[in-house]
């Protein structure tokens, strides 16, 4: 039988079991009400009923968060990807420290929270959560914890997101912007990568990743199966997609397949058959940087809003929702690691062309029920 002591400001229990005929206690504080730790307390004897011992060796929140991520993510995720994970691990580490993670209560997770807020964004702060939940529900499977300190916290955040319509260009915008890149085909390489990131809606790493042999001229296809490392913390050389929902094909425009069969048979020669290679770059292809400023340089000269090179992917989602392409085909051929991925990016227009449907559903029972009354008055 468990019993519950006040211990200052929290509670604590102690659950007794036998081990070789002698009466072991199991002990653990830090429970902000009496019923927190009564449950906490009958979840362990729950465990010790089914002869699972639960760990009693205290372990830090940030080696714990370190192993798991080494464990979990790093066999599995892309070497970006893995960079995130590791930002969330320093931000535990600046906060936490040493603490062990089963000394972590809900409102010492809300202090942190409210700390990270400070000077960052809704998303950074929401990507952060969500790898310390993942972990901390893991913990809780391996019996490390027994509360999940993360519930009902409150995400904290300083930095207003930018609006979604300043991550994308409208139909119209896009039409101008293909326009003036096309006029500018014959000035540059870089003026093709444009093209090609919202025409095909492929990340930057994958279309900088493409060679030759990626493109089917036959049946207007390109092939996605890897990237390229463009920065310090990236493999060198050839790499893995994002994820395995990324290794796809993707079905283009004859136009732009057309301009690509005629770039590439006078695309310098280099030893990875690169199509985006530039000898002078760092990492031999055209900078993220370079194609970023000459995205800029064109959207000024449209009068256009100014959005980064990865706002070329949103907006080429974007086009294809707006041209009423069903989220599932949007979401393979973004290569999405799930379809929750493609709704939260594109809410925005999810919601624009709810109302569309809404005002088609309206209009199509009033065109029914308006030819059922004309049929009544003509019997």
């Amino acid at each position: 039988m468990a019993s519950i002591q006040k211990r200052g400001k929290t509670f604590q229990y102690t659950v007794s079991y036998t081990v070789g005929g002698k009466q072991k206690p199991i002990r653990k504080g830090g429970f902000r009400t009496k019923q927190e730790a009564r449950i906490a307390a009958a979840e362990v004897e729950v465990q010790l009923g089914k002869g699972i011992i639960p760990t009693l060796k205290k372990i830090s929140f940030n080696e714990f968060l370190e192993n798991w991520i080494n464990l979990y993510k790093k066999p599995k995720v892309s070497a970006v990807t893995l960079e995130h994970y590791k930002y969330s691990l320093k931000a535990v580490n600046d906060f936490f420290q040493y603490k062990a993670i089963q000394d972590i209560n809900r409102q010492d997770y809300q202090m942190f929270l409210n700390k990270l807020g400070e000077g960052r964004a809704k998303e950074t702060v929401a990507k952060i959560n969500g790898h310390i939940k993942a972990c901390v529900k893991d913990a809780i499977e391996e019996q490390i914890i027994q509360i999940d300190f993360t519930r009902k916290t409150e995400l904290s955040w300083t930095v207003q997101s930018k609006r979604s319509s300043e991550k994308h260009l409208s139909y119209e915008e896009s039409e101008r912007l293909i326009e003036e890149i096309w006029k500018n085909l014959e000035n540059g390489l870089g003026y093709s990568l444009l093209l090609l990131a919202i025409t095909s809606g492929m990340r930057y790493e994958e279309l900088i990743g493409l060679t030759k042999k990626d493109f089917d001229f036959v049946n207007n296809t390109i092939n996605v199966d890897k990237t390229w490392g463009y920065k310090k913390n990236s493999p060198k050389g050839f790499g893995p997609t994002k994820n395995e929902q990324s290794i796809r094909t993707i079905k283009m425009n004859i136009k732009t397949m057309t301009h690509f069969k005629k770039l590439l048979k006078t695309t310098p020669t280099n030893l990875n058959q690169l199509v985006f290679y530039s000898p002078s770059s760092k990492y031999k292809v055209i900078s993220n940087t370079n194609a970023n400023m000459l995205l800029r340089k064109l959207l000024t000269e449209l009068n256009l809003n100014s959005i980064t090179l990865h706002g070329l992917r949103h907006t080429h989602g974007s086009i294809l929702l707006y041209k009423k392409a069903t989220i599932h085909f949007v979401s393979e051929r973004l290569g999405h690691g799930d379809i929750e991925t493609t709704y939260k990016v594109y809410t925005h227009v999810i919601k624009e062309l709810r109302v569309e449907d809404e005002e088609l559903t309206m209009k199509t029972f009033e065109d029914m029920i308006e030819c059922a009354n004309q049929c009544v008055k003509n019997v």
